[in-house]
């Protein structure tokens, strides 16, 4: 194994990581210019994976937390491009972006911070012509008080 795979992970709880989330995606609906529609708040939670399939038991995981801003087309294309600068002011790099009616969805922004490894996409939601759907997800992170398990 090599000695990443040992580096010491972030810690927070997952109550933590859920009101991190949380405000995340009201702090980007707000960049966006609209608010967060409740019902559709959805929050998950994943076993941490390791580059060659380990899989820990110390308690380890990721989570992407999701909620639809309701937004009509014409708004949607400036609230990404306010996302995505506003991101790109955080140090996240872009990667990838696009907005391009004749593409489904038309709105897309997927972007990552190098340091923190946190993720943020931005996107039109298939299933309603008048959302834009908001997702983070966390790096691996440990809980608290908790002892890493080495590889």
């Amino acid at each position: 194994m090599s000695s990443e795979a040992n580096e010491p992970l972030p810690r927070m709880s997952r109550e933590e990581a859920e009101d991190w989330a949380e405000h995340w995606i009201d702090s980007l609906a707000r960049t966006a210019d609209g608010q967060v529609s409740p019902e559709t708040r959805k929050s998950s939670f994943f076993d941490c994976i390791g580059k060659n399939d380990e899989l820990a038991e110390d308690g380890r995981f990721t989570h992407r937390y999701s909620a639809r801003v309701t937004l009509s087309a014409d708004r949607r294309t400036p609230a990404v491009v306010a996302i995505r600068d506003t991101l790109v002011d955080k140090g996240f790099e872009v990667q990838s972006y696009r907005s391009d009616p004749s593409k489904k969805p038309a709105n897309l922004l997927d972007a990552w911070h190098p340091e923190d490894h946190q993720s943020v996409t931005a996107e039109d939601f298939q299933g309603d012509d008048s959302q834009l759907l908001l997702v983070v997800s966390t790096p691996c992170l440990l809980p608290p008080d908790v002892e890493q398990q080495q590889f």
